[in-house]
């Protein structure tokens, strides 16, 4: 029985396939290799749905690719190369062309790289540009997100902490303890008390050494920039400065704080936040008494 999840799984898989450069009709053969090896091209284009006539041209593509090999004679039947193999030796491949295209096509023109922001614009691209400037950290990382946010970053952060590299950051959460990464981690609650406002929960500010930052959201549909523009890297380290500020303030007045502008400054925000972010602050303080 065919249900909705095997046929969005397929569909995906023929996507992903598409994405490193299958045709449309290789990646239906491919995934119907995998599904019944041994099979003629006949069978093929019946499981797959690809018309006979095309049939024997996608499979000599897929064998010249190396993704599918001839196993028998009169008639001839075909298996699909084992993915691990198939994709490990895509992967290198892919690898040496991408470090050759970058010396040949460095040679041609040197491009303006510390002027550019970058538009990052799916969850992979912001997640593996958030690891590398994590990675590349040599002296300090500065960073304001949520809890959660950081959780799939927090063993990189720890073998940055390890390494010399002075990791602060300003948490929207609860749980400080969570992220103590050793003698070279420092960790704010927000504004002494880690509440979310707005889409804070979603967002995050990450600066390295005084030289690149990214600000991104990391929701449902991800976005974000990166850049190494020396005065957008300053604006950033100067928001995430003023952030350490107030946690070292609140740390020392925070009672006082709180009862002249209320609880995360709910009296100074309802007069500056939209109203829809004031709104939803609101019901997160149970402050039903406030109009916004």
């Amino acid at each position: 029985m065919i249900t909705n999840d095997s046929v969005q799984s397929r569909e995906q898989l023929l996507r992903e396939l598409q994405g490193i450069g299958f045709s449309d009709y290789e990646a239906k053969a491919y995934v119907a290799l995998i599904l019944t090896p041994n099979s003629t091209a006949y069978e093929i284009s019946k499981t797959a749905t690809i018309p006979k006539a095309n049939c024997y041209t996608v499979l000599e593509n897929l064998r010249k690719k190396g993704a599918v090999q001839a196993v028998s004679e009169n008639p001839v039947k075909y298996v699909a190369v084992d993915p691990q193999k198939y994709f490990n030796q895509v992967a290198v491949n892919t690898q040496l062309r991408c470090e050759k295209l970058q010396d040949s096509l460095s040679r041609i023109a040197v491009l303006p790289q510390e002027e550019l922001v970058w538009s990052l614009n799916d969850k992979n691209s912001v997640q593996i540009q958030i690891g590398k400037i994590i990675d590349s950290a040599e002296d300090h990382l500065w960073i304001k997100a949520s809890d959660t946010t950081l959780a799939p970053h927090k063993d990189a952060l720890r073998e940055a902490a390890s390494r010399g590299v002075k990791v602060l950051i300003v948490l929207f959460g609860k749980d400080v303890v969570e992220f103590d990464l050793g003698k070279n981690s420092k960790v704010y609650l927000h504004e002494g008390n880690g509440i979310p406002v707005g889409i804070a929960h979603t967002l995050i500010t990450i600066t390295r050494d005084f030289q690149e930052m990214l600000v991104a959201e990391v929701g449902v549909n991800s976005y974000g920039s990166y850049t190494k523009n020396r005065p957008i890297v300053n604006m950033a380290d100067s928001l995430i400065r003023h952030e350490i500020y107030f946690a070292e303030i609140f740390k020392e007045l925070g009672e006082e704080i709180d009862e002249k502008f209320g609880p995360a400054l709910f009296n100074l925000r309802q007069k500056y936040l939209p109203k829809v972010q004031a709104k939803a602050l609101a019901k997160l303080l149970q402050k039903d008494d406030i109009t916004v």
